[in-house]
């Protein structure tokens, strides 16, 4: 049977009128249609000599990148992102959460100052409150991590915003007492008494769960008994978890099964496991094992790759693995052994550190890779998105013209 609709019946109008002010709302907030992806960076800002926030907004652009991490909300950063459609979480330092836990109206006042004023056009979408504080040795941080949280979380619902900002806490492997083999994970038992109720409360907000996850660290601290090969991503005899019959053939994904792992036995088996940071550093200290540019450059390389397959893990295969690259700078300013300030997948000055496909400020010894910073402003992005969406209206009309 064959069905048609008459030209002038009300369906056809309504049908007509609902595609119409569908194609309106496409053209208006095109960045709907961005795929933001499975990879993502930390924008560090630990130095004195990196490029300024508006030439990382290119430098950014160039790359694909989409998504990243700031570890404050500094309006310069802000103000430079404005329009771009990259999507950022900011972060609450460590520095602040006793204030914001004992006062919601500082809270409200931080949001108000750090945030609000900022949207929409520059995408703000989370908010970290503090970093890894429960790995820390600062207990009274760790007293004022959830009430700081459940405040900043407040405020953002107070300013109808809690639907469009998610709030988190990124936590360190320091939290779990053991994670071999990646099923017999638990979190350290002086953890519990704060991780769980704040597990409790980011499931109630629907939070994932943000783990700060680096094999460089496990091979740098035991480089005799754990295969780089493992580490690196490359062709190795992998490990077997004997309780959930699964093989691993890389640390990263044990690392973040290892995190499910946890969260199942404290009754949290349903929450995402996002990875916040991890990297390779690609040089260090004589006691730093395993910290070279070519590691650093294989272990990105392949995670990169990882991640833009889309998959999960083999405990949670369905669960997509979301990772942001720790960093997206060298950093010439952090303090501590030397592998701290060359993380960075650029150096200072914007060229590549190594080939793993992406495209620098400047001329570097590593590539010829480059882009001229002229061709590359929010137009050129932005345009792009509108070309889809005026071929998609063109094409529409032309069928409205066809069946009327």
């Amino acid at each position: 049977m064959e069905w048609s609709i008459a030209p002038d019946s009300p369906s056809t109008t309504m049908g007509s009128t609902s595609i119409f002010f569908f194609l309106l709302f496409l053209l208006a907030f095109p960045n709907v249609l961005a795929f933001t992806g499975t990879f993502g960076v930390n924008y560090g800002r630990i130095a004195d000599n990196i490029p300024s926030p508006k030439n990382v907004v290119l430098l950014l652009k160039a790359n694909k990148m989409k998504n990243i991490r700031i570890y404050d909300a500094d309006h310069e950063v802000l103000t430079a992102f404005k329009g771009s459609g990259i999507e950022i979480i900011v972060g609450l330092g460590n520095e602040y959460l006793k204030d914001i836990s004992v006062s919601q109206d500082r809270a409200l006042s931080w949001v108000k100052e750090n945030v609000e004023p900022f949207l929409p056009d520059t995408s703000i979408r989370g908010i970290s409150v503090g970093n890894e504080v429960l790995g820390s040795t600062d207990m009274e941080l760790w007293e004022a991590l959830l009430p700081a949280t459940k405040n900043v979380y407040n405020a953002l619902d107070r300013l109808g915003l809690s639907h469009k900002i998610e709030v988190n806490s990124p936590h360190s492997e320091a939290v779990f007492a053991n994670s071999y083999p990646p099923s017999a994970c638990i979190f350290k038992d002086t953890v519990l008494p704060y991780m769980k109720p704040l597990l409790q409360f980011f499931s109630q907000i629907n939070s994932p769960f943000y783990v700060n996850a680096y094999p460089f660290l496990a091979y740098m601290s035991d480089p005799e008994h754990i295969d780089i090969n493992y580490a690196l991503f490359k062709k190795n005899a992998g490990i077997y978890d004997a309780k959930t019959k699964l093989r691993y053939n890389n640390m990263f994904e044990a690392q973040i099964d290892a995190a499910y792992a946890a969260l199942e036995k404290v009754g949290f088996a349903e929450m995402e496991v996002i990875v916040s940071e991890t990297g390779w550093a690609s040089r260090g200290d004589q006691n730093e094992a395993g910290a070279t540019s070519e590691n650093a450059r294989t272990y990105n390389y392949n995670l990169r790759k990882r991640l833009f397959k889309k998959k999960g893990t083999p405990y949670r295969p369905k669960k997509v693995v979301k990772a942001y690259i720790f960093a997206l700078f060298n950093e010439n300013l952090k303090p501590g052994p030397n592998s701290e300030r060359h993380f960075g997948l650029f150096k200072h000055d914007g060229s590549i550190s190594y080939k793993i496909g992406l495209h620098g400020l400047v001329p570097s010894s590593a590539s010829s890779s480059l882009f001229s910073l002229k061709g590359i402003g929010f137009g050129g992005w932005l345009g792009s998105s509108y070309l889809v969406v005026y071929a998609a209206c063109a094409a529409v009309l032309l069928l409205f013209q066809r069946q009327f």
